[in-house]
C-alpha cells in the first residue's frame, strides 16, 4: 500500500510537470511520462528491494520531496525522485514555483546496492516560475547529468544518502521585467511566447537524503 501511495505521488508530480500546453505540444511529454511509468512498473516487478526516501536539504528549503529506489541487480538500482515548491524562506526562492522530476540509474561501486559509494546518470525535467529582483523567469528546463554519492547504513533499513552532481540543462522561458508590456510585445495570436532559450551547466542533485528500505 505504501508503494502504491508513493507511485501515486510520482504520478501527480508528473502530471503537474506536463500540464501546460506548450511542453505537451513540443516535447510530447505525456508519451514520455507513459514510457517512464510503464518502465518503472516493469522494473518494479523484478526489483529485489524497494527504498523510499526524502531529500532533507530540499525539505528544509520548503520544497517537499519524495523518492523511490528500485534495486534491479547486484550492482545497480533505479531512482525516481521529484519535488515541488511554491515559495521558500530562502530569498532567491521566496517568489518561486518549481516542479521537478529526476529519474536516475545508479551503479554501486561497493558491489552491494544501497551501500557505500555509487555513481549515477540521469535526467531532469522541471517547470518554474521565478521572480527575482523584479525580473520574471517563467518556463521549463530539460537536461542530463551525472551523480556521485555515498550511502551510510544506520540500521538494516534506515540510511543516509549523501550525493552531489552536475547536469547540462536546456531551458526555454518567458523572461521579462515586471514593468514590461510582455503581454503585448511577445504575443502571437493571443498566445504568449517564450523569448529566451539557452543552456546551463548547473548542480542538479546536491544534498542529503534519508531513505528507508521497504522490502
Amino acid at each position: 500500500m505504501f508503494f502504491c501511495f508513493l507511485f501515486f505521488i510520482f504520478f501527480v508530480i508528473c502530471e503537474n510537470i506536463i500540464t501546460f500546453a506548450g511542453i505537451i505540444a513540443q516535447l510530447r511529454m505525456k508519451k514520455i511520462l507513459l514510457v517512464v511509468l510503464l518502465s518503472l512498473g516493469a522494473t518494479a516487478t523484478r526489483a529485489q528491494m524497494f527504498v523510499a526516501g526524502t531529500e532533507v536539504t530540499s525539505d528544509i528549503l520548503m520544497a517537499p520531496s519524495v523518492s523511490l529506489e528500485l534495486v534491479t541487480g547486484d550492482k545497480s538500482s533505479v531512482v525516481l525522485s521529484g519535488f515541488m515548491t511554491a515559495g521558500s524562506w530562502l530569498k532567491p526562492l521566496k517568489e518561486a514555483t518549481i516542479k521537478a522530476l529526476q529519474p536516475e540509474w545508479r551503479y554501486w561501486l561497493s558491489g552491494r546496492p544501497v551501500h557505500k559509494f555509487f555513481v549515477g546518470v540521469g535526467g531532469i525535467g522541471a517547470l518554474y516560475d521565478i521572480t527575482l529582483k523584479g525580473k520574471v523567469y517563467d518556463g521549463y528546463a530539460l537536461g542530463l547529468g551525472a551523480t556521485y554519492g555515498y550511502v551510510v547504513n544506520i540500521t538494516d533499513r534506515l540510511n543516509i544518502d549523501i550525493h552531489s552532481g552536475f547536469g547540462f540543462l536546456y531551458y526555454k522561458r518567458k523572461e521579462y521585467y515586471l514593468h514590461d508590456n510582455y503581454d503585448v510585445d511577445f504575443s502571437t495570436g493571443g498566445q504568449l511566447r517564450a523569448n529566451s532559450t539557452g543552456y546551463y551547466l548547473l548542480p542538479t542533485r546536491v544534498g542529503v537524503s534519508v531513505t528507508y528500505v521497504l522490502k
